[in-house]
């Protein structure tokens, strides 16, 4: 006779579709312990739209809204817009906690939305169990204003305490959460992934001799890339300069992404006099991706600011070999110095120049580098998030009914 195993019945609270969360959702709906539904505080995402960051009209490629239950919450702001602490106003959560018989609230929109704080207020006032989720690998923010690092320091304890548990995408997102003083207990651990299964087939498919001819680069090359916004954050230039300062023969350099700093980027290509091995790919979508990265023999991510940076998790899926700045959240749990990939202090042309001089010149070094990657997703992936979710639902309940916490 089969035991009979109890359902959470979870509302999951997300600011909008998102191309990484949407395989996780279907996931997480056929779990045999979640019973869940997705409440959307915005449909930007689903349709062609605008991307700031990106700089250009942006329409994922991928379904983002099948295979699990949603729905869309009506957003009451006057000025509806992501990003902005009054850009969320969904008065309809308040009803939708309070009236149904969930037994957790996950929210994922963030506390810098006013509708965080509907879903906070509804969810403990009704003693349903609430969760959320962080991506934070640091205090200061992005911009390095002081007086917000310092304003973070105080009101960051009594936010975070509010939740039963506090979900961490990374081992450095759960280090700051203990500095603000949530106990251990409240706190878990749900790696911040992407689909490995998806990644890894469609990484299979490839036939490099193709992309590389498609890019005009020779097939013996070795390819050094950077995807991602245009950003200053991200520091583009950083990987442009060090690649021209480390001047390995036989290399190239390929850009995937759009934004603000292309045209200075691109001019900085003739500046330095590598224009002809430099390659712009412009905006990739999803589906595209793991052509680019099976394409390719190191990929670096040379943010300043860098919460998690799911980037890493694609390209190590597709065995690419990573370089990360010390900025990027993803360094400390995925990158193993030497044996998937290097980390380098943000803004150290010099340095990152010397990891490309050594790696670029090494084409056997970078495939088993590559193979040492895929190998390490193997315990970073959907499973461990799901099952770390689940974990995180049963400790909110047995810290509510007083039980003694695992």
């Amino acid at each position: 006779m089969s035991e009979i195993v109890h359902k959470y019945r979870v509302l999951v609270v997300a600011s909008h579709p998102v191309q990484y969360a949407a395989p996780l959702f279907r996931l997480m709906a056929k779990h045999p312990k979640l019973d869940i539904q997705v409440a959307y505080c915005s449909l930007q995402g689903v349709k062609a739209g605008f991307d700031a960051g990106f700089g250009i009209e942006v329409a994922w490629d991928i379904p983002l809204l099948d295979g699990y239950p949603w729905v869309e919450v009506e957003n009451n702001s006057p000025k509806p817009k992501l990003g902005s602490f009054f850009g969320l106003i969904n008065l309809g959560l308040w009803n939708l906690i309070s009236k149904d018989n969930f037994d957790a609230v996950i929210v994922y929109t963030g506390y810098s939305y006013f509708s965080f704080w509907i879903a906070a207020a509804a969810t403990k006032l009704t003693g349903k169990k609430f969760l959320f989720s962080t991506d934070s690998s640091g205090i200061e923010p992005r911009n390095k204003k002081r007086w917000k690092t310092f304003l973070k320091k105080i009101l960051l304890p009594p936010i975070f305490h509010i939740a039963d548990i506090v979900m961490v995408a990374s081992t450095p997102g759960k280090q700051i959460v203990l500095s603000l003083g949530i106990p251990e207990q409240r706190i878990s651990l749900t790696p911040f992934v992407v689909d490995n299964d998806w990644w890894i087939s469609q990484a299979l498919q490839i036939d490099v001799h193709t992309v590389r001819k498609e890019w005009n680069i020779p097939e013996s090359s070795t390819i050094v890339m950077f995807c991602g916004k245009f950003q200053h954050w991200k520091r583009p230039q950083d990987i442009l300069r060090a690649f021209a300062k480390a001047n390995v023969l036989e290399s190239y350099l390929v850009f995937a992404g759009e934004g603000p700093l292309r045209s200075e980027i691109e001019l900085e290509t003739k500046t330095l006099g590598i224009a002809e091995r430099v390659r712009f790919l412009g905006f990739v979508n999803q589906s595209q991706l793991p052509s680019v990265y099976s394409s390719v023999d190191l990929f670096v991510f040379p943010s300043e600011y860098e919460p998690f940076g799911v980037v890493v998790n694609e390209a190590m899926l597709c065995g690419c070999p990573v370089v990360v700045s010390d900025r990027v959240g993803a360094g400390y749990d995925l990158v193993q110095e030497g044996i998937t990939g290097f980390t380098y202090p943000s803004g150290d042309v010099d340095a990152l120049a010397s990891i490309l001089q050594k790696t670029l010149g090494d084409q056997e070094a970078l495939k088993q580098m590559g193979k040492a990657a895929t190998e390490r997703m193997k315990t970073w992936s959907s499973r461990e998030n799901i099952e770390g979710i689940a974990q995180a639902i049963e400790k909110a309940i047995a810290r509510k009914q007083g039980a003694r916490l695992p």
